[in-house]
């Protein structure tokens, strides 16, 4: 947050350990404790919790408050996120029953912070317009300016420029009004992020590099991570990747020496990419496993939105504890055997059981893993990493789906996206395409592995195509009505790398640019429509009547050229 200050907190644990400090003195003390700890999150939580404590046995109001602003905050940097929203609604409370509007609104901005974290943009900008709103009436500049730069922020986020700019051209005069050091840093990168974003990469790079100078200075790491990013994808579009690999590095080791666990998902992503990009491929697939595990790591990002992957982990359970099964029944008919001893005829029975048994495991691998891949994880005990020069990967996702879904209990969101999912994979099988997972409402798959080398450009649109019809046909039924959605559908061919990941609860995944690619080309695809990119474009124009939609720019990589597949 703004105006921590590592230092601070460094010059007064001395004080906090002599413990000679009571009353609100020691209040003061946990407060600035709290706030000021940046290196150790669990630390500043520890501190929080004691100001909560304290302030309740003393029933002071006012730092109580404060107690469950500073809580939410260190859980926010530890990533639990529920955790920090619960404590920012209980400041905000108290703040409002003790008239401390300052604190109030501050409380409302950070649950703001939370919601745009969560990609929750309506109620994120809600909450900042009520904390803006409330802050400006209160003539509290630094906090106000704050909750306006990170508005600013979410609108720059969902690619609202002209709006994120006029956020921080505001926020950026209360900073100066009060010479506030740290607020000018983050406006200066942030508006760096805008010029990033919009083609002026000079002036980007010159706002970014001033804002990294000054936040240097305060030991303010997270905001230096993140704008050390940016500047790497600045030299990407520069096309000079080995300066953009420093970058991306400098900020992967500020996120290892300060545990933040975002960052190091999105560094580790990056240093993927821009190895795969200069022909390093162990490199590339090292950091796409450390990306993998960071990611998954941010487990209560996945509670606050409610769209784990329930329905895939329901699959998978189901398989493992089918296997888990057989392996008790195979281990209690060795027991058996041992009590019967070697009849033939229970040696008989046993190996027909074993043999049925095998076969259905067998059979249940190949539910989970492709089948040249299940081979060789049988033989082999591992199945080796391949790169393939040209696949053709399509994601799906559906409009609306979040909203919809937090009004489900856990049970019928499973059966809403079954509904869906159950037809896309008997779409896949009728093409010859592979599924690879899903993740919550968006659907992955892949045409063009194990040999599979003709055509698969032209299935999938094929697929694609039913796969919209379906939708629609669904939105027009009555009986489904509550179940129907829009659907955007994005499609691009290029080189991936595909292996397994984990040694227990195996998953089958491909990684490399083509997949970020054809992310991309669904998020930037409309409700119903086949949004395709110019390496796709390439192999199908022949065959499908394709509408050019010009180049647009697209976050992290620039302007694409992009493709709708007409009818």
């Amino acid at each position: 947050m703004i105006g921590q200050d590592q230092r601070k907190a460094d010059s007064l644990k001395s004080i906090y350990d002599a413990n000679i400090l009571v009353g609100e003195e020691k209040l003061d003390l946990l407060t600035d404790l709290a706030f000021n700890e940046v290196n150790d999150s669990k630390l500043s939580l520890k501190f929080a919790e004691e100001l909560i404590s304290l302030s309740v046995k003393s029933g002071n109001n006012a730092y109580l408050a404060q107690g469950y602003l500073q809580k939410g905050n260190a859980s926010q940097s530890i990533g639990y996120l529920d955790e920090a929203i619960t404590a920012y609604f209980k400041s905000a409370e108290v703040a409002r029953i003790d008239g401390n509007r300052t604190l109030e609104g501050a409380a409302y901005g950070a649950i703001a912070d939370v919601y745009t974290i969560s990609d929750n943009h309506v109620n994120a900008m809600t909450y900042y317009k009520k904390a803006i709103s409330i802050l400006s009436k209160a003539k509290d500049t630094i906090p106000w300016a704050t909750f306006l730069l990170n508005a600013g922020d979410a609108l720059l986020t969902n690619k609202n420029y002209d709006s994120a700019l006029t956020y921080f051209k505001e926020s950026g005069a209360l900073f100066e009004q009060v010479d506030y050091a740290t607020g000018k840093a983050y406006n200066l990168g942030n508006i760096g992020m805008v010029y990033a974003n919009t083609g002026k990469k000079d002036l980007a790079e010159s706002n970014i590099n001033e804002a990294i100078r000054i936040l240097e200075e305060s030991q303010d790491y997270y905001p230096i991570s993140v704008y050390l990013m940016a500047m790497a994808d600045i030299y990407v579009e520069k096309k000079e990747h080995e300066t953009a690999i420093t970058y991306t590095k400098r900020s992967l080791n500020l996120a290892k020496q300060y545990g933040l666990k975002e960052q190091l998902a999105d560094a580790n992503e990056k240093l993927a990419s821009l190895y795969e990009s200069v022909g390093d491929m162990p490199l590339s697939y090292k950091h796409y496993k450390d990306h993998i595990t960071y990611r998954d790591s941010l487990l209560n990002l996945e509670t606050v939105q409610q769209l784990a992957d329930q329905r895939t982990n329901f699959e998978v359970s189901q398989k493992q504890i089918e296997v888990d099964l057989l392996e008790t029944q195979k281990r209690n008919q060795l027991i058996i055997l041992g009590f019967i001893g070697l009849l033939l005829l229970a040696s008989l029975w046993f190996y027909w059981a074993i043999s049925k048994e095998k076969k259905k495991s067998e059979k249940l691998l190949l539910n989970i893993l492709p089948e040249d891949t299940a081979k060789e994880l049988k033989v082999n005990g591992k199945v080796k990493a391949k790169q393939y020069d040209a696949v053709t990967v399509l994601f799906t996702d559906f409009k609306g789906f979040t909203s919809y879904s937090e009004k489900l209990s856990p049970e019928a969101l499973v059966e809403t996206v079954d509904h869906y999912f159950s037809k896309f994979d008997a779409i896949m099988e009728k093409y010859g395409l592979e599924k690879i997972k899903t993740i919550g409402d968006a659907y992955m798959c892949v045409g063009g592995l194990h040999g599979d080398t003709q055509d698969h450009p032209d299935r999938m649109v094929k697929a694609a195509f039913e796969i919209a019809d379906f939708v629609e046909t669904t939105k027009k039924d009555i009986a489904t009505s509550e179940l129907s959605f829009d659907i955007r559908i994005g499609i691009n061919t290029g080189p991936v790398v595909a292996g397994v990941v984990g040694t227990k609860k195996f998953a089958y995944d491909i990684w490399g640019d083509a997949v970020n690619v054809a992310s991309r080309m669904e998020s930037m695809s409309e409700p119903g429509k086949i949004n395709i990119s110019e390496n796709t474009y390439q192999l199908v124009k022949d065959k499908y009547a394709c509408e050019y939609r010009g180049e647009i720019p697209v976050k992290n990589r620039g302007n694409m050229k992009m493709y709708f597949v007409l009818p």
